[in-house]
């Protein structure tokens, strides 16, 4: 082999061409990561937050903005961002020659989750201070995102009534039970809710909802029970006969 000049010529200019390779890719990586080569200069946000702290926001961009315009971690941001309250996801792209574009989706708050946080549009959980007025969801770990389905199935088939759905629970069983605007209680039960919810707003104008002699109660109902297959129990409130 170390006869065949050829050979040794070919093997000499592939070692020649890889030192080369590796000496440019030496000095690229080092010109790349020179701190004052491109430096980030600014971050821009696609829109203003809602319900999101802009002095938060900034105080995490200075925080974790380390480096320059290639080498910054965007993914190390993004995570540190979707920390703060009220962000649900965060996207990030660099703009050339030395800006970073963040585009915020925050939480829409749907109900309150069991007195400790709040349940947004998509059934999850988040931590958040909010003053809103919301309706409550009581229910187990892992039931949030159902429970927000059949928030708004439930609501839907209550409109009619001009009643609103004050709290929904849902038991460790798997029963529901509803809590409405009037402080009527509605019991459904593990089977065919919206079958008995139904009944409940099929009688309830001409039963249940009806408005006693001036000067009584505004409602005389205080829970229904709609488990039964061909009827209902009541319990009237105190001092109702």
């Amino acid at each position: 082999m170390w006869d065949n000049a050829p050979l040794l010529r070919g093997i000499a200019a592939a070692l020649f061409f890889f030192s080369a390779v590796a000496v440019l890719y030496g000095a690229v990586h080092y010109v790349v990561h020179l701190p004052q080569l491109l430096p980030v200069q600014s971050v821009r946000l696609s829109a203003a937050p809602e319900r999101v702290d802009a002095e938060e926001v900034l105080k995490v961009v200075r925080q974790e903005v380390q480096g320059n315009f290639f080498t910054v971690d965007i993914e190390r941001l993004r995570v540190s961002l979707e920390k703060i309250s009220w962000v649900r996801k965060v996207s990030i792209r660099r703009e050339f020659p030395d800006r970073l574009a963040v585009q915020f989706e925050e939480h829409q708050p749907l109900a309150r989750w069991n007195e400790a946080a709040l349940v947004n549009q998509q059934g999850e959980v988040f931590v958040a201070e909010t003053e809103l007025a919301l309706p409550g969801l009581t229910g187990y770990e892992g039931s949030s995102t159902e429970m927000s389905q059949q928030y708004r199935q439930f609501s839907r088939q209550l409109a009619g009534l001009n009643l609103q759905l004050k709290q929904l629970v849902l038991s460790p069983r798997h029963a529901w039970q509803l809590h409405l605007s009037n402080d009527m209680v509605v019991e459904l039960g593990r089977d065919a809710m919206q079958q008995r919810l139904a009944r409940f707003v099929a009688v309830y104008p001409y039963s249940l909802g009806v408005v006693p002699e001036e000067g009584g109660e505004a409602e005389r109902v205080k829970w229904v029970d709609m488990r039964y297959r061909n009827g209902f129990a009541v319990r009237m409130r105190e001092g109702n006969a």
